[in-house]
């Protein structure tokens, strides 16, 4: 399965968004590999609804975690509110339960 050719604004911008996350999780002392292949195999929606899909932390969260950044998180660009659109419901909610877990509170 790769990228869908036909994908509106709203979710190339997520993609971009999953790629500056990922250059800035690598500034912060973490190379998040599988998250970059999942975005390459599957674009940035799809990765991010597999991770909040999946019981329990990723790697990935805990990582960004580790190094105070979890604002790097997938959980919290799903949560930016340019892309409220693109995520339901239930997803933005895992998404917000995950983050304030850690302390980490979102305005959306």
């Amino acid at each position: 399965m790769s990228v869908p050719l036909e994908r509106s604004e709203a979710e190339r911008q997520f993609d971009h968004a999953m790629w500056q996350t990922f250059e800035q999780s690598v500034k912060a002392g973490y190379q998040p590999s599988y998250f970059l292949r999942s975005v390459k195999q599957h674009g940035g929606v799809e990765t991010a609804r597999r991770l909040l899909a999946k019981d329990g932390l990723s790697k990935g969260f805990d990582a960004l975690r580790k190094v105070g950044r979890l604002d790097l998180s997938v959980e919290a660009q799903v949560l930016r509110p340019h892309f409220i659109d693109l995520f339901s419901d239930a997803e933005r909610a895992i998404a917000r339960a995950r983050l304030a877990q850690y302390g980490y509170v979102t305005k959306s």
